[in-house]
């Protein structure tokens, strides 16, 4: 389903000059439609991918995979001028779904093993404050702590740290995808290897018969070849949707592999 179906842009007041208003992608926009249930940003580095995006994360009001909120997350002070700018179209308003950067997975993980432990604390307390009391009022009493570790190791398990990056990244994916959630994703490749991004494109494809949308940016030639994506190439003044074997990365990727020798002579 395509939940967010249109972005508009209002530029109105806005110095050419001024961050994060003269960032490529930002300048070359003034109207975005969504028609698949998956968009895919690309281009290369400095085109505007993740500002953009970041932008539409707070102007959605997206819940942040990362160390903090994006409401106290002082990474995104930068952009929310731009969001403020942002007018959003929707189809069916969504309040499900999350923004994750690949850069900020390890804050994330710490922020959980951080509130496990606190509960945990709060369990060795409650057992030294009610060493004297029944263990049914100390049952009672640690009921609430007892939930939270409980939910928390369901979802996430007893240690993310005790997967590889790539594997904590599915896991994430795996217990956090929900239907009808919008999901802003960008450069999820940085710790998938191929074949874990084979994997998360059968995840995308599970959660998109469920009603999810999905907007990310990436690099990768594989997570570009997602059915039905339509891919926006930010490199273009005004960007364009193009064919995936259109996209600029996909002809190299393929070029290079096809004779990496040659490429490798003409560096």
């Amino acid at each position: 389903m395509i939940h967010l179906r249109e972005l508009t842009l209002n530029k109105d007041g806005v110095g050419d000059g001024e961050y994060p208003f003269n960032v490529q992608a930002v300048k070359n926009i003034s109207r975005l439609t969504f028609e698949s249930p998956v968009t895919i940003f690309v281009g290369e580095n400095g085109s505007g991918k993740s500002t953009l995006l970041e932008g539409l994360a707070m102007a959605v009001g997206s819940v942040a995979i990362g160390r903090e909120d994006i409401s106290r997350d002082q990474a995104f002070k930068a952009v929310a001028p731009l969001a403020a700018k942002m007018n959003l179209v929707w189809n069916k308003r969504t309040h499900r779904g999350f923004f994750l950067r690949a850069e900020d997975f390890f804050g994330f993980v710490q922020r959980i093993r951080s509130l496990r432990q606190e509960m945990l604390d709060e369990l060795n307390r409650i057992d030294q404050d009610y060493a004297e009391r029944s263990a049914y009022a100390r049952s009672l009493a640690k009921g609430p702590a007892a939930s939270s570790v409980q939910a928390m190791d369901r979802q996430y398990g007893e240690d993310l740290d005790a997967h590889s990056h790539g594997e904590s990244f599915l896991t994430i994916f795996q217990s956090r995808f929900v239907p009808n959630g919008l999901y802003l994703l960008d450069e999820p490749e940085a710790a998938l290897s191929p074949l874990r991004q084979l994997g998360l494109i059968s995840l995308i494809k599970q959660m998109v018969l469920q009603d999810a949308q999905f907007i990310l940016a990436t690099h990768s030639p594989i997570l570009m070849a997602i059915p039905g994506a339509n891919i926006l190439d930010l490199d273009q003044s005004p960007p364009v949707y193009r064919d995936y074997q259109a996209i600029d990365q996909v002809i190299l990727y393929r070029a290079f592999l096809d004779d990496p020798e040659a490429f490798i002579r003409r560096l």
